[in-house]
């Protein structure tokens, strides 16, 4: 039997791998890869064979099911097995799903840590999700339900967090902003969607619960990850008064013009 590596890819950004992921990436056989790691990454694996078990929603995925027995089945006939995974593995990466399938098949296996999204979002804004005598906890919730799974109760553990790092919630992020205000959270709050947080093609969406309850849902092409929180306040003035400065200016330009 060989043995099974569940690595985390990190963000996005090859270069936040941790060295013992980069090292097992050079000595792996085979490696089944998540659909957001990048291109760059998968490079390192200079002999493996490179195996697509991505999920992305509202398209084609592979099964977790197919994804476990793989991984099983991989461990019979290769020494190093990696499984990578975007993120972090063991956050919202069905690391325990494969844990479990490889135990039972008496396969051994370790966990190779990775940056999570919300850390690289935090990172990037220059935001610490905590802060003394403003934020004391993070939540890291998610709304969304597997496909035949109850709703999730997401929201008595978000409402009670100081800072909340909501994931896989763009789509649903006008239910998400209905719910918080509902749950007590005041509508000005402040919130931010990262789009491939770590990435040259990053995108940030500073705004507001009221602004998501009654406004347009953004989209995003990439992965993003929906933080809120008190901890976030300044840099939402900063966009604000941004804003005001460009409209200003917009404005005494038409005055010019027409003078």
């Amino acid at each position: 039997m060989g043995k099974v590596y569940l690595v985390g890819a990190g963000p996005g950004a090859p270069d936040l791998l941790t060295l013992r992921a980069a090292r097992l990436l050079g000595e792996a056989d085979i490696v089944f890869y998540d659909a957001l790691v990048h291109p760059d990454t998968l490079k390192l694996a200079t002999k493996a064979r490179l195996v697509d078990v991505g999920k992305r929603n509202g398209k084609a995925s592979t099964e977790q099911r197919f994804t476990n027995r793989a991984l099983v089945e991989a461990a019979k006939s290769h020494a190093v097995v990696v499984r990578l995974k975007g993120g972090d593995p063991m956050i919202f990466g069905r690391a325990q799903e494969e844990l479990d399938a490889l135990a039972a098949a008496g396969i051994e296996c370790d966990v190779v840590p990775g940056i999570t999204a919300a850390h690289a979002a935090s990172a990037s804004l220059g935001v610490s999700l905590t802060r003394r005598g403003l934020s004391r906890n993070v939540a890291f919730v998610t709304p969304r339900a597997g496909e035949g799974q109850s709703p999730v109760e997401w929201l008595a553990v978000a409402s009670a967090a100081d800072t909340i790092a909501l994931y896989m919630a763009s789509t649903q992020a006008h239910a998400v902003a209905t719910d918080l205000i509902a749950a007590g959270r005041t509508p000005d709050t402040p919130a931010v969607f990262i789009e491939n947080a770590s990435l040259p093609s990053e995108r940030r969406v500073v705004t507001t619960l009221q602004a998501l309850r009654s406004g347009p849902t953004p989209s995003f092409e990439g992965p993003a990850i929906l933080l809120v929180g008190e901890v976030f306040r300044e840099l939402s003035l900063s966009v604000m008064e941004h804003e005001a400065e460009l409209r200003l200016a917009v404005t005494e330009r038409c005055q010019a013009k027409s003078a």
